[in-house]
């Protein structure tokens, strides 16, 4: 009974497709993000609103990311959002 065919094998491709797939989420993971602290995040949080990225909602106490579309009630995590939203971005500039 003969082999598959060495032409038809895509394993080789799959292998480097999921290679390079390791390695963005890798770079992703490598945004620093531990050092955020209250006062960072309060510092990085009035910048986003005052360049119209981040919206406050006082009557229900929560910030929302616009460009992300999520909301948060922590201005740390949304600091960390933030930082990972725009290390993602990054990462897709680079890819085009």
């Amino acid at each position: 009974m003969p082999g598959p065919d060495p032409h038809d094998d895509t394993s080789a491709d799959y292998e480097q497709f999921e290679k390079e797939q390791l390695a963005q989420d890798r770079d992703a993971a490598d945004v620093d993000t531990a050092d955020v602290d209250d006062a960072t995040a309060e510092n990085l949080v009035s910048e986003l609103i005052d360049a119209d990225i981040v919206t406050p909602v006082p009557e229900d106490h929560i910030l929302v990311h616009e460009p992300g579309g999520t909301a948060f009630d922590s201005s740390t995590q949304l600091a960390v959002f933030h930082r990972g939203w725009t290390a993602g971005r990054d990462a897709d500039a680079e890819e085009e």
